[in-house]
């Protein structure tokens, strides 16, 4: 097992212009049918192949969607990368009922239509498997229930132990209330409530450890357009309690491959001592800890952290 702390690094422009990703030369939207659902779905051509070149699947967090993970893919010219938007977020419809296991949008669920995306695509066992946040909850229980079937993993701002259970416990229990009432109230005012430019604000800021108002401009502008483009309040709701009731912790002994953990020194979500404890239980872990920034590392910092993946890829060819 290994540590390493990575110092901060400036995400904004020089001149403090305004942040952009361009990937236009790389992207390409696609769709697939993965089990009865009709999924959509993002590829990133390598801007140059090299021997290192691997396929990364990229698994986006709770509310959020492919957008999210793209200031890292740009500093990964090297590789291909796909990034679906997960059902029932972005552009993803939500899991018809009967689909992927018990149709539901939990943790097993979205384990499923891993499994389904990956077959329907014919990524094989040496494809590289990145999650982000809650999607760090879904790749490392699907690899732990599929060993051998991807190689590496990569978690960043990995979910090591329940919300419930952190600093932010009261604060965790008031948005468990928040989107129970959201579920619970008339179609039209509740979706007011989850969609509230101003609840989505208060978020971002919470989150948001910067004080670059260009990144910060930039930050909030992402929130704003892609935080609120879910399917429907009871599929967010099934959601949003997977991941305060799921972590990482609960499998970490069956992740019997390389496993690369990438966190925030002030991570207030993924709290740092438990991210310790969390490389504790890993057959074979290593930890990357980037200082000065807390769980929006994939908007933050990306340069440090697409640094500590390809060095870690580096180090883990594919078998």
């Amino acid at each position: 097992m290994a540590l390493k702390f990575l110092p901060f690094k400036r995400s904004s422009t020089a001149d403090g212009a305004p942040i952009a990703v361009d990937l236009a030369d790389r992207a390409t939207a696609r769709t697939a049918d993965c089990s009865g659902t009709r999924v959509h779905y993002w590829e990133y051509a390598p801007a140059c192949d090299t021997p290192a070149s691997r396929t990364i699947v990229m698994v986006h967090g709770f509310r959020g969607d492919h957008h999210g993970l793209e200031r890292v893919v740009e500093l990964l010219p090297e590789h291909r990368i796909i990034m679906p938007d997960l059902p029932g977020f972005g552009a993803s419809p939500a899991f018809a009922p009967g689909t992927h296991g018990t149709g539901r949008h939990d943790v097993p669920g979205y384990g499923a239509f891993l499994a389904s995306f990956l077959d329907t695509l014919g990524l094989g066992p040496d494809t590289v498997l990145l999650g982000h946040s809650f999607g760090s909850i879904v790749t490392s229980h699907f690899v732990a229930a599929n060993p051998g079937r991807v190689f590496p993993l990569i978690l960043v701002n990995p979910i090591a132990s329940p919300a419930l259970e952190g600093p932010k416990g009261v604060m965790t229990k008031l948005a468990v209330f928040y989107y129970w009432a959201s579920a619970r109230l008339p179609a039209r005012l509740g979706n007011a409530l989850l969609r509230s430019k101003l609840i989505v604000y208060v978020m971002s800021v919470t989150m948001a450890k910067t004080r670059d108002k260009a990144l910060l401009a930039f930050i909030h502008g992402q929130h704003h357009a892609y935080f609120s483009g879910f399917a429907n309040r009871d599929m967010l709701l099934e959601a949003f309690q997977a991941s305060v009731s799921g972590t990482v912790r609960e499998v970490a002994a069956k992740l019997a491959l390389p496993t690369l953990l990438i966190a925030g020194s002030e991570d207030e979500i993924a709290t740092l001592p438990n991210q310790h404890k969390l490389l504790g239980l890993l057959p074979d872990g290593e930890l990357v800890v980037i200082d000065k920034v807390g769980h929006l590392i994939h908007y933050e910092t990306p340069e440090p952290a697409a640094e500590a993946i390809n060095n870690f890829l580096e180090r883990h060819p594919a078998p």
